[in-house]
């Protein structure tokens, strides 16, 4: 999904040539957006559907749009969709995200050591779902608006806590969706001297927070005092 002038084109058609380096078969690429130029033809881009949230000066949206994927008639999509944020880098085999066991599958958020009690929020970079299967997670967030926004502090948020009170929610296998920041960066102080790198079982590698892609492969952190080194992997699997 892309909206805005955040993420160019080149994030799909990077995220497209990656998806078809780790996924065998035959697969149907789409990419909700509001503007499909210089997209590569091989993706199939459609209208993010309207979500009619009207945000406050200065609110941020929380990815609120992610909600439009639950559509009960995504434009006629059928099948088993596999949700990709835009900016991740892929570097394993993706055929298990499609076969794992689950009805809804989510990353398991990453811990803080400042939160206590039963982890239930996932991370929305990579889910799974079927097309049309959760359209009451839309319903209601379009009948309770006000009400989610003030209980949820984003969209992953609102999601995961609906889900799991239904019992669909369940997390891809530790390991799979690993965090750059939190686990590709060497401890300090040996960040100085060693090049992150991803783990040995990952498979799409996530970017949240202050470090994105190109960040990465720069040798870059936007925030004082946390040092990187070039993570010149990123350049190997971040390609068309």
């Amino acid at each position: 999904m892309k909206w805005g002038t955040k993420y160019g084109p080149e994030y799909v058609n990077r995220l497209y040539g990656m998806v078809r380096r780790h996924l065998s078969g035959d697969f149907n690429f789409v990419c909700l957006t509001d503007d499909a130029t210089g997209i590569r033809p091989e993706v199939q881009c459609l209208p993010i559907p309207p979500l009619n949230l009207h945000l406050k000066p200065g609110q941020r949206d929380g990815a609120w749009k992610k909600l439009t994927t639950f559509e009960a008639d995504l434009h006629g999509l059928t099948g088993t969709a596999l949700f990709v944020d835009l900016d991740v880098v892929i570097v394993g085999p993706l055929d298990d995200f499609f076969t794992q066991p689950g009805e809804f599958l989510i990353i398991h958020e990453y811990p803080r050591f400042w939160r206590f009690g039963e982890r239930i929020v996932g991370n929305s970079s990579v889910y799974r779902f079927e097309l049309g299967a959760h359209a009451d997670v839309l319903a209601y967030f379009r009948g309770h608006m006000d009400e989610v926004q003030k209980q949820y502090r984003n969209e992953q948020e609102f999601l995961s806590h609906f889900l799991h009170r239904q019992g669909k929610l369940a997390y891809w296998p530790t390991g799979w969706c690993p965090s750059f920041k939190y686990h590709c960066i060497p401890p300090w102080p040996t960040n100085y001297g060693r090049e992150p790198v991803p783990p040995a079982d990952a498979r799409i590698v996530i970017f949240h927070g202050e470090v994105n892609p190109h960040d990465a492969l720069a040798g870059r952190r936007n925030k004082r005092w946390r040092h990187i080194q070039p993570a010149r992997w990123v350049g190997d699997a971040w390609k068309e």
